[in-house]
């Protein structure tokens, strides 16, 4: 697990030092047990490692002068000694005990085409010297992050936005349509991202670069080859025992200890009892909860799964003063704009478990690929409304986070005559085949969207803000594929989500723990983001750069007034505040950096 950055100049230039030791040290965070450059003409690549397999010998960028291979790596391949084995009978002998080895072996034997052999979650830049060409690949479910940018003289690319903002030479500009994206849902899509010319490699991409700067985009996976199978409730739970024991064996290779994320849910709960049964003992697990409100918690679901199997529990009771001052560290280890209020237990989280570990199990994917969500099975008359209303994704991803009322009032003009804010969505429901449920399709279309731009980035910024590495089993490739291809009845039955995974685990669990309605984690910050602290925010943000640029501040009073009396606001106040400390951040003071308990007011706006 690590950061990884580079550039590809045009012909006849050389890279600079200086230009990837300002990229390098953007990353530190991410990997604070090492850090390396490869310079060879105009090719620049750096790494910063999380060492995790091969702690003496995985040193990076790692280079095969006799196959002309230059390779940076983030993430971990867990097939790799599966891999190994077969690339031995084929010549090719593995000279460390890392696993981003394997990829240059691999690609060695097979070209592109060892893409769909990797199992694991990962981005990776590889040059090919002697066909003058630069790949950079990002696993099948976007995982890992990979961002790149078109400059006037070169591609670059990195694990995070704040590494290409260090060399670019302009200030940053926001993207309307990503920007409205980030307001109305929470997060923005697709390959565009919050800043103008970066963007995304695709989950289940390669990019193809050659030595005039030219690219070239290689899907290797969509979800979209899954079939539909027809299977018995029996075979299914026998097909998913097998695959589910296979993958946690994979994901427990590790050179050092690790613990477990632990909500008191079905899937934090069915990840302890598979590393229980497959050997893990001891383990460390953490669970959060909240004071200062009167919204109800899972700790004492995940204290009966701790005791249950003796795990070394730690429970982090968080009040509002320690989630408020978390706020501008979360934004800046976040990257990206997305409104998701969880980063900021999950970075308090992290940041404990980082001081006694570098990896964490956590259930993210479970819901996606097993149907959990009561979104993916509404009420037919709901889903027929709001098909109707908002027309070209079965009612599905269909409302604003954002009210009616607020969107007229604050929105300046460029963010009102920005388009395309639903296009994502709608683009991965129309291009589903015809014969998917709607169910399927409701995954695919999360499994596209919501899954890699909103769900994984808190999982892998807020945890690598801390130099931790966070993995999670449900989202190997293949239990993807099987729960795709589940017919809707194996996935739920009445209101009862994730109906396969909940029969398999059963026997795993204490008596009763699935029989418990599913709540979500949620933080309370409609009950904190109010009285004296609103009428502040909604003071500097007035005050505030961006926020003259991209709306109304007439009506930032209002919007506080609102919030005040419990009229809702929330999200609204949030995101304005969210895209000021943004805007402070990497545009005002590019390369600052809050540390996790500043105060918040001061990245708001300077005091007046």
């Amino acid at each position: 697990m690590c950061g990884i950055a580079g550039f590809q100049l045009q012909t006849g230039r050389r890279a600079e030092q200086e230009d990837i030791n300002r990229m390098m040290r953007a990353l530190a965070h991410r990997g604070p047990d090492d850090q390396g450059v490869h310079l060879d003409g105009p090719l620049a690549l750096a790494q910063t490692r999380l060492s995790i397999i091969g702690l003496e010998t995985g040193h990076q960028p790692m280079l095969s002068p006799a196959d002309g291979y230059a390779l940076v790596a983030n993430g971990e391949v867990y097939n790799y000694l599966e891999l190994n084995a077969a690339l031995r009978q084929q010549g090719r002998t593995a000279r460390t005990s890392s696993d981003s080895e394997t990829i240059m072996h691999a690609y060695a034997v097979h070209g592109l085409d060892m893409l769909i052999q990797l199992r694991g979650m990962y981005a990776f830049a590889l040059h090919d010297a002697r066909r003058k060409r630069l790949i950079l690949a990002r696993d099948r479910l976007g995982i890992k992050p990979l961002f790149y940018v078109r400059l006037a003289d070169r591609i670059a690319f990195a694990s995070e936005i704040k590494a290409l903002l260090s060399i670019i030479p302009q200030a940053p500009a926001l993207d309307a349509t990503a920007l409205r994206r980030f307001l109305l849902h929470q997060f923005s899509a697709g390959r565009r991202t919050c800043v103008r010319g970066i963007q995304r490699v695709l989950p289940g991409e390669a990019l193809v670069i050659d030595e005039k700067c030219q690219v070239a985009h290689h899907r290797y996976w969509s979800p979209l080859e899954v079939e539909p199978r027809e299977l018995s409730a029996e075979e299914a739970t026998e097909e998913l025992d097998a695959m589910m024991t296979d993958a946690m064996r994979e994901h427990m290779r590790s050179d050092v200890p690790f613990g477990v994320f632990l909500s008191g849910g079905t899937d934090s709960a069915v990840l302890t009892a598979m590393l229980d049964k497959l050997g893990a003992h001891g383990l460390k697990t953490y669970s959060v909860g909240f004071r200062d409100t009167e919204m109800s918690d899972e700790i004492d679901a995940a204290q009966r799964i701790a005791s249950h199997f003796a795990t070394e529990h730690q429970v982090l009771r968080l009040d509002r003063e320690s989630l408020i001052r978390r706020i501008p560290h979360s934004v800046w280890a976040a990257d990206e704009l997305m409104r998701d209020y969880a980063c900021l237990p999950t970075s308090i989280l992290a940041q404990q478990a980082g001081a006694e570990l570098k990896v964490v199990f956590s259930g993210e994917g479970g819901d996606e690929v097993f149907a959990g969500y009561r979104r993916y099975r509404p009420p037919l008359a709901e889903r027929w409304l709001k098909a109707a209303l908002h027309p070209g994704s079965g009612g599905f991803r269909t409302r604003s986070q954002w009210s009616g009322r607020w969107v007229r009032s604050l929105f300046g003009s460029e963010l009102r005559q920005a388009m395309g804010d639903r296009e994502p969505f709608l683009d991965a429901w129309q291009e589903t085949p015809a014969g998917w449920s709607d169910m399927k399709r409701r995954q695919y279309t999360d499994i596209l969207t919501a899954l890699p731009d909103n769900l994984l980035v808190k999982t892998d910024r807020m945890l690598m803000a801390f130099g931790l590495e966070g993995r999670v089993p449900f989202l190997d490739h293949r239990l993807v594929e099987l729960g795709l291809s589940l017919p809707d009845g194996l996935k739920a039955r009445g209101r009862d989500g994730k109906w396969l995974l909940k029969r398999w685990a059963e026997p795993l669990l204490p008596a009763g723990h699935l029989q418990s309605p599913k709540r979500g984690f949620h933080v309370p910050m409609g009950d904190w983001l109010t009285g004296e602290l609103a009428e502040q925010i909604g003071h500097r943000l007035v005050a505030n750069r961006s926020i003259w640029d991209w709306f109304d501040t007439s009506a930032i009073p209002a919007l506080v007034a609102a919030r005040q009396a419990g009229r809702g606001g929330t999200r609204e106040l949030f995101g304005l505040m969210q895209i000021a400390i943004w805007h402070q951040l990497f545009v005002e003071q590019p390369g600052s950096k809050p540390l996790p308990e500043d105060n918040l007011l001061d990245w708001i706006s300077p005091s007046p």
